[in-house]
């Protein structure tokens, strides 16, 4: 397998996909160190690499220069890394087609393969350590260390890329319809347990209507077996394994689109064993409603009954004193299992930018009795359209790199919120301030349980519009999905992972990530080599 395998592609793959960006760019050096290829093949018509990372970095010059920001050292700095990232992502695509054009298509599926197969496997030794630690097959149920791992294992769940679980999360929705479509069964099915590993919840309802796609219009009798399987298995994961993301979804959609749905009032006089901070499900107030009943019953039935009394236990949980001990079962509604809201340092950091910056923070400094009525997600969009109907002359082009929604707007406050930034060099646009960061603010100082994909204002869709306007979306649109879309009467595999792409790209800013990117323009690059080869050969 040594010579049927790209080594150079997949060494490339781990570290470019690397959550430190200074992996990222010893990636690429050691690449072109070993392969000094710059003939990027850019042009007008029938363009080698898509000419939308040429067009977003002219539109950045274009507005560093007619914003006048070129004056501003600090902002300087912001642009010159905001243009990097569009460089990266040319150099690195740049030699992932390189690999795609000079190997057989044989080699480079082994070499997808076996990345796939290294992710997995450290996305299942993480999972096991969690196993280990919690002393639990099943950490997803475990509430001991106050919460540490339970609805958040998944966040640990990181993959060989140690970036974001939401990152191993898109991969492997990826690699399930990579796999499907090859035939490959139990590869698939492995893609599809790490992807149920990471609890991502978006993804997964992503992944759920590719999948619909799919077995509508491209799959025969043994894929749609294979397809049942998978949904199978996401089932069982959201009832039996982490019910309580099945439980957080629909909670989530009542909250902001079920307005109507009025809460009934627990019943005072049941009075549950319970702390005032834990919300009982029904079946929960009947269970304890049941006990306290039956205690009750038995007291006044045996008043002279004697019970070994350990703590504050109910004496219908432990045996009596004349039959066989038994050691009690942990009480999983005392202090020791309840989540701790710990403000940490960052959020620390947050709160004390709303005091100063109070009067400018319309959003983040209301009282926690505000609720917004829609997810940040939307709110953001919404901020982005209300301020250019405000601001006209950005409609076209946006208001520049780095100056409104954006992952390195917010590296750029040096407040450690998306990766390091050297503090004399910190740069806070206004825009930015009152919109998308003031969003971004209101969520993420509060309580955790607000601290989800859905408030997070991270979007490609919005990042371009907001910053290199209609024209940086549209040119996004023709020169970037368009370049991939256009062969669509003969993709196979590229199709449902193009549809996947597109709906992530509502959820970060992907192109700064520097990650599950490369890996989709692999991925399509290679069945477009796959449909041309079929085309020329039966020519």
């Amino acid at each position: 397998m040594v010579n049927t395998v790209d080594w150079q592609l997949l060494v490339f793959l781990l570290l470019f996909l690397n959550v430190k960006m200074a992996v990222k760019v010893v990636a690429i050096v050691i690449i072109y160190l070993l392969q000094p290829n710059f003939k990027f093949g850019f042009r007008l018509k029938n363009s080698r690499l898509p000419l939308f990372y040429i067009i977003a970095i002219i539109l950045g010059v274009f507005n560093w220069i007619v914003s006048g920001l070129f004056t501003k050292l600090n902002y300087d700095v912001i642009f010159l890394t905001g243009v990097s990232f569009w460089l990266l992502s040319i150099l690195a695509i740049h030699q992932v087609k390189l690999s795609v054009e000079k190997n057989d298509t044989e080699i480079i599926h082994r070499t997808i393969f076996l990345f796939f197969i290294l992710n997995a496997i450290v996305s299942l030794i993480t999972f096991a350590t969690i196993a280990l630690q919690t002393g639990t097959i099943n950490p997803f149920q475990y509430q001991g260390e106050f919460q540490k791992y339970y609805i958040g294992t998944g966040d640990y769940i990181k993959g060989i890329t140690m970036d974001t679980s939401t990152t191993n999360a898109v991969i492997n929705a990826f690699g399930i319809f990579y796999f499907l479509t090859r035939k490959n069964i139990l590869p698939c099915l492995l893609c599809m347990l790490v992807l149920l590993l990471t609890g991502s919840n978006f993804t997964n309802i992503l992944f759920s209507f590719a999948l619909v796609y799919v077995f509508i219009f491209q799959t025969n009798k043994d894929q749609k077996s294979l397809i049942v399987a998978c949904i199978m298995l996401l089932v069982i994961f959201l009832v039996k394994v982490s019910p309580q993301n099945e439980q957080y979804i629909f909670q989530w959609y009542k909250d902001y689109f079920k307005k109507e749905v009025v809460y009934q009032p627990i019943n005072s006089s049941v009075n549950p064993p319970t702390q005032s901070n834990i919300i009982l499900t029904d079946d929960e107030i009947k269970q304890k409603t049941a006990t306290t009943y039956l205690d009750s019953v038995d007291k006044a039935s045996n008043p002279d009954k004697q019970y070994k009394i350990i703590g504050n236990l109910s004496p219908a949980v432990v045996s009596q004193v004349t039959g066989k001990p038994e050691i009690p079962k942990p009480d999983i509604n005392s202090a020791p299992f309840q989540h701790k809201q710990d403000t940490t340092e960052t959020q620390r950091t947050l709160l004390n930018f709303i005091v100063v910056n109070r009067s400018a923070l319309k959003l983040s400094s209301k009282d926690d009795s505000f609720k917004p009525k829609y997810p940040g997600k939307i709110l953001a969009l919404q901020q982005t359209v209300n301020y250019l109907k405000q601001y006209p002359d950005k409609t076209l082009t946006g208001t520049g790199i780095g100056n409104f929604s954006s992952k390195l707007a917010f590296r750029g406050t040096a407040m450690k919120i998306a990766g390091g930034y050297p503090e004399k060099y910190a740069y806070l646009n206004n825009d930015f301030k009152t919109n998308h960061f003031d969003l971004y603010l209101y969520y993420f100082s509060r309580l955790d349980n607000l601290h989800s994909l859905t408030n997070s204002p991270n979007s490609v869709y919005d990042q371009l519009l907001a910053e290199y306007g209609l024209l940086g979306l549209l040119c996004f649109f023709i020169f970037y999905l368009w370049f991939f879309a256009k062969h669509y009467k003969k993709l196979t595999y590229g199709i449902p992972i193009l549809l996947i792409m597109a709906g992530a790209f509502f959820i970060e800013y992907w192109f700064e990530q520097l990650s599950v990117v490369i890996i989709f323009e692999l991925l399509l690059l290679l069945n477009i080599k796959e449909t041309k080869t079929k085309d020329f050969s039966v020519q």
